[in-house]
């Protein structure tokens, strides 16, 4: 599994969408579902899957999907460059 699915899945799995819910457009309160407290639980999704331990100003700016790409790009994620072949 890619990075990238592996992101989408948290995705899902936090803000409880479906399974093959499209997330790669989502925004920050612009979906009913994420909201300021499923904001908190994305980033602890997010630092859980990948290992890492998100800053206060990063959590603050990840306010997309792809917001959150560059944001754990930072801290290494994306090794295989956000591929979408998986």
């Amino acid at each position: 599994m890619t990075d990238l699915q592996r992101l989408r899945d948290v995705f899902r799995a936090a803000l409880d969408l479906p399974a093959d819910a499209p997330v790669d457009d989502l925004h920050y309160q612009d979906h009913e579902k994420w909201d300021s407290l499923a904001h908190m639980s994305l980033i602890a999704a997010l630092e859980d899957e990948f290992s890492v331990m998100i800053d206060t100003e990063d959590v603050i700016n990840m306010s997309s999907f792809d917001e959150a790409m560059k944001i754990l790009g930072k801290y290494g994620v994306a090794s295989d460059g956000w591929s979408s072949n998986g």
